[in-house]
C-alpha cells in the first residue's frame, strides 16, 4: 500500500498509542466525540501509519446488515453473491471504520457483535457461513454521544465491547496550528478563527444542535486563503452551516464581526 502523502493529523494525546495497541491486540476501536473534530481524519492517518487498507462506511438510518454483508445478485442467467465492504475487510485483513455507527440500523449492531469479541467471526446467514476474521482484521466505529440525546444512542452491551478513544475540540495552539498546516492561511486569521470558534462553541444558551467544529475552520480558512474577504468566509463557512434561525444567525454574525 502507498504509504506516501500521509494525512496530516496532529496528536492531542494518547490516541496513536491506544490505537496501536488495540491493533497489536485484535480490539475493536470506538471513537467517541462531537462532529469535526478530527475522528476519521485520524483513522485515515492511521491506516497509513500502519500500512493498512481502510473500508469506511457512513452509517445512516437505512444502513442495513446486507448493505455490509453483501448480497445475491442477477448476473446473466445465474445468481451470484457480491461480498459486502464489511465481508471484504474481514476476509482481507483490511481496518472496517463505521463512522457514526449509531446512525445504522440495529441489525448491523447484531452482524458485528460476533466480530468484537474473542471469536472474531462472521456468520453469513444468506450462504450458511461462518468466516474467522483475517489475522489484521480491525473493527473501528465511531459515535457521537451528543447528538440527539436519547434516539441514537449505543447500547452499553455494545459500547462494553470496544476500547475507547474520547476526542474533542483541541487547544487554541493546536487548533490554530491544524488551520495553518492544512489551508496556509496567515497566523493572525487562524488564531481569529480560533477565538470564534471557542466563543461560539461557549454559546451554549443558543441551542445549536451542532456547534463550530475544526472542520468548519478549516474551511473558512480555505476561503479566507484563496482571497475570499474574512467577513464573508466566515458568514458562509462557519455561521450559515450552523443554523436557519435569522435571529441565531444575527447574532452569530454580530459576534464574529466583532473578532475580526
Amino acid at each position: 500500500m502507498e504509504t506516501l502523502n500521509i494525512p496530516f493529523y496532529h496528536a492531542v494525546g494518547k490516541e496513536q498509542e491506544v490505537f496501536e495497541h488495540a491493533f497489536k491486540n485484535k480490539l475493536p476501536l470506538l471513537l467517541k466525540g462531537p462532529t469535526g473534530t478530527g475522528k476519521s481524519r485520524f483513522i485515515e492517518y492511521m491506516a497509513h501509519v500502519l500500512n493498512k487498507k481502510i473500508i469506511t462506511i457512513s452509517c445512516h438510518e437505512e444502513t442495513s446488515s446486507t448493505d455490509l454483508i453483501g448480497r445475491f445478485i442477477i448476473k446473466g442467467a445465474e445468481t451470484v453473491w457480491i461480498d459486502g465492504p464489511l465481508t471484504t475487510a474481514v476476509k482481507e485483513g483490511a481496518i472496517l471504520y463505521l463512522d457514526e455507527v449509531a446512525e445504522a440500523r440495529p441489525d448491523v449492531i447484531v452482524a458485528i457483535h460476533s466480530l468484537t469479541d474473542h471469536r472474531r467471526e462472521l456468520f453469513i446467514d444468506k450462504l450458511g457461513e461462518t468466516i474467522k476474521a483475517h489475522e489484521d482484521f480491525m473493527l473501528v466505529a465511531s459515535f457521537n454521544p451528543g447528538y440527539q440525546r436519547g434516539f441514537k444512542e449505543l447500547k452499553p452491551s455494545t459500547r462494553q465491547r470496544f476500547v475507547a478513544i474520547s476526542f474533542d475540540y483541541p487547544e487554541a495552539k493546536i487548533e490554530s496550528e491544524i488551520l495553518i498546516k492544512e489551508t496556509n492561511v496567515d497566523s493572525e486569521s487562524a488564531k481569529r478563527l480560533v477565538v470564534i470558534g471557542n466563543k461560539i462553541r461557549n454559546l451554549t444558551e443558543l441551542g445549536l444542535t451542532e456547534t463550530v467544529s475544526t472542520r468548519l475552520l478549516v474551511d473558512a480558512s480555505k476561503l479566507i486563503h484563496s482571497g475570499l474577504p474574512k467577513r464573508l468566509s466566515v458568514h458562509a463557512a462557519v455561521i450559515e452551516p450552523l443554523t436557519d434561525d435569522q435571529q441565531t444567525l444575527e447574532a452569530l454574525k454580530d459576534l464574529c464581526d466583532l473578532v475580526i
